[in-house]
C-alpha cells in the first residue's frame, strides 16, 4: 500500500508476521470515536491458533476495548510508532487524519515485534518504504533528521532513509539501517542535548555487559558532529520476527503495578524454564535495577523493558536497551524499586530482594558485583571515547554524594 493512496477508515487488519513470508490474519482493528482508542476482535481462524497476544486478550469471540484513552488494546499498543515515529509521520507523510488507527498504519512494516497492520483483511497490504538504508548512509540520515526536527520538507526519494515505526517508546531521533545483513536501530542526539549521548549510550551498554547484564549489541557510529549509536534489534532473528511485549503492556495486562518486583514475579509466573530460564532472568532483572540506580538511569520506565514471546507461550526477558545515565540526579526511578517506592537507593532495592528469587545474602553479592563494575565507569567511558567535558557533566550525577556513598558502603 502506497502511503499517498491511504484513505482513513474505521477498520484495519492485524496480521501475525512471525514468519514474514507467510502472514496470518489475527483479527480486525477498529477506531473508537470519542476516546481515540483502537479495539481488536480476533478472526475466527485465529481463535484456534492458541496464541493470545497478551493476558488481557484471551482467545475469545468478542471485541476487546482499551482501558485507557488514546491507547490501542493490549499488545496492539506496542505496535504503534514511538514519539519520534509520530513526528516523522506528521512531518513527512502528512496523513489526512491523525487518529490512532492511522498512526498504526503509517508506522509501516518494520514496526517493533511481530504484528503487522494492513488495509485488508484478505491479504497483508501494509505501508511499505522499500529496502532499509545501509550504515554507511548514516551521515545522510543525520542531515535528514535535522530537516525533520526543523519541520522542513524531505525530497521523496530520500524519505526511505527514515522509517517511523522502529522501537518502543521514546522521542530520540532514529532510523533503521542494515548492518551485516541484519536490521539495527540508529539513534541520534535529541535537540538541545549538550552531551554526546549516543556515545554515552554505547559506553553504558557495554559497561552493563560487564555487570552480567545481557544487552542488545551496540556500535558507536562517528558523524561529522558527534556520534550516532547503532543498536541491534532483538525482535528480529534469522529473517523471522519475535512477538514482544513492553513491560507497560505485560504488567497492565496482568493487572500488576509498574515495578521491578512485579516484573520479576511476572517472569516467575510466565517465564521460561531451564538453566537460563525465569530464575536466572529474575536475578538479572535485579542487577539491571541496581545498575540503573547507580548509573543514574532514572528513565527506566515501563516501555524501556520488554519480554519476548516464546514458541511455547512463555515469556523471556529481552536484552537490555535504552540504558544510559539521565544525568538529572532525581533520586527516584520510574519503576517501583521496593518498600520505599521509587527511591533510588540500594537499601530500597534490597528491601524486596526475595521477589527476585534472591535471599538477602545472594542479593548482597549481586549488589557488590554491580558496584565493582560501576566503580570503574569513568575509565570505561574514557576508553570508549567519551570526552572529558562529557565525563565531568556525567560525574556530577553518577558520582554525587548520594550515589557515591552508597557505592562506598558496598565495597
Amino acid at each position: 500500500m502506497d502511503a499517498p493512496a491511504y484513505q482513513p477508515g474505521d477498520t484495519l487488519g492485524l496480521w501475525w508476521l512471525a514468519d514474514p513470508t507467510a502472514p496470518r490474519l489475527i483479527g480486525e482493528l477498529r477506531q473508537l470515536r470519542g476516546q481515540n482508542g483502537v479495539s481488536l476482535r480476533y478472526a475466527a481462524a485465529w481463535l484456534a491458533s492458541g496464541i493470545a497476544l497478551s493476558e488481557d486478550l484471551p482467545l475469545s469471540d468478542r471485541e476487546y476495548l482499551p482501558n485507557e484513552k488514546e491507547t490501542a488494546v493490549g499488545a496492539v499498543d506496542d505496535a504503534r510508532p514511538d514519539r519520534w515515529g509520530e513526528r516523522v509521520i506528521r512531518v513527512l507523510d502528512k496523513p489526512p487524519r491523525l487518529a490512532l488507527l492511522d498512526y498504526l498504519f503509517f508506522a509501516g512494516d518494520e514496526r517493533f515485534g511481530a504484528l503487522g497492520v494492513s488495509t485488508s483483511l484478505q491479504a497483508y497490504l501494509p505501508r511499505t518504504k522499500g529496502p532499509l538504508p545501509w550504515l554507511n548512509e548514516a551521515e545522510d540520515i543525520a542531515r535528514l533528521v535535522q530537516r525533520v526536527l526543523a519541520g522542513e520538507p524531505v525530497p521523496p526519494p530520500q524519505r526511505r532513509l527514515i522509517d517511523p515505526g522502529t522501537t518502543l517508546g521514546g522521542a530520540r531521533p532514529k532510523a533503521l539501517v542494515t548492518l551485516g545483513g541484519e536490521p539495527w536501530v540508529l539513534k541520534f542526539n535529541e535537540p538541545g542535548e549538550a552531551l554526546d549521548m549516543p556515545l554515552v549510550e554505547h559506553a553504558t551498554m557495554t559497561l552493563a555487559a560487564q555487570a552480567g547484564i545481557r544487552v542488545a549489541p551496540t556500535r558507536a557510529v562517528p558523524l561529522h558532529q558527534g556520534h550516532a549509536v547503532a543498536v541491534r534489534r532483538f525482535d528480529r532473528e534469522a529473517g523471522l520476527r519475535r512477538h514482544a511485549l513492553s513491560a507497560n503492556v505485560a504488567l497492565k495486562a496482568a493487572g500488576e503495578a509498574l515495578g521491578y518486583p512485579e516484573l520479576a514475579q511476572l517472569l516467575r509466573r510466565r517465564g521460561t524454564v531451564g538453566e537460563s530460564g525465569f530464575r536466572a532472568q529474575m536475578h538479572e532483572l535485579f542487577r539491571r535495577m541496581v545498575f540503573n540506580i547507580l548509573m543514574d538511569n532514572t528513565d527506566d520506565h515501563e516501555k524501556n523493558h520488554a519480554l519476548l514471546h516464546e514458541a511455547d507461550g512463555t515469556l523471556s526477558l529481552s536484552p537490555a536497551f535504552d540504558v544510559l545515565p539521565s544525568a538529572q540526579s532525581l533520586g527516584w526511578q520510574q519503576l517501583r524499586v521496593g518498600l520505599q517506592g521509587h527511591d533510588a537507593t540500594l537499601d530500597n532495592a534490597m528491601s524486596e530482594c526475595r521477589q527476585f528469587g534472591l535471599p538477602p545474602d545472594q542479593a548482597r553479592e549481586q549488589v557488590r558485583q554491580v558496584v565493582a563494575v560501576v566503580n570503574g565507569w569513568q575509565a570505561h567511558f574514557r576508553q570508549a571515547g567519551v570526552q572529558p567535558r562529557d565525563l565531568e557533566a556525567l560525574a556530577a550525577a553518577i558520582d554525587r554524594p548520594a550515589l557515591l556513598q552508597q557505592r562506598s558502603a558496598w565495597r
